[in-house]
């Protein structure tokens, strides 16, 4: 009995080890991918390079900015944030990733985040801070492969 106990523990535990290296290894490239994804477009932003930050966004992107604005393709994302660029410097001062799910051809993440505007005509800065879920799907177009499809922001109430 002892040794039936033994044996099971050690099948459970190979199989677990196996799926775990199985999982990481099938994963580890798409998450290195994603997180140059939201490299270059935090830099893009800090460029306000409006060209650059679309080329990380798919077509039919929609976004969800607050309660009564939403965008919908990457063109009016585009009109939207050159708008915004044309008044702020925008930094990410913080982009926290608290969860990443990749499966086959999508990944959703959920990040903190906190961005310094600076007004452009002279000002003091605001920070802006709240959580956002985005949804990536693999997108040929994209420089690492993966696209913006859907965000969705939380400004945060506190």
């Amino acid at each position: 009995m002892k040794r039936t106990r033994l044996r099971t523990a050690a099948v459970v535990s190979l199989v677990f080890a196996l799926f775990a290296v199985s999982a990481r290894a099938a994963s580890d490239p798409d998450r290195e991918a994603l997180e140059r994804t939201r490299a270059a477009i935090r830099a893009a932003f800090a460029a306000g390079d409006v060209a650059t930050i679309m080329k990380y966004h798919h077509p039919d992107v929609e976004k969800a900015l607050s309660y009564n604005k939403v965008l919908l393709g990457r063109d009016e994302v585009a009109a939207d944030l050159a708008n915004t660029l044309r008044q702020y410097h925008l930094e990410f001062v913080e982009n926290s990733v608290e969860s990443l799910l990749i499966e086959n051809d999508a990944a959703v993440e959920m990040t903190r985040f906190s961005i310094k505007s600076t007004p452009i005509a002279g000002g003091q800065p605001a920070f802006f801070k709240g959580r956002t879920m985005v949804v990536y799907v693999r997108y040929k177009e994209s420089p690492t492969g993966w696209a913006s499809i859907r965000e969705i922001i939380q400004p945060a109430s506190d």
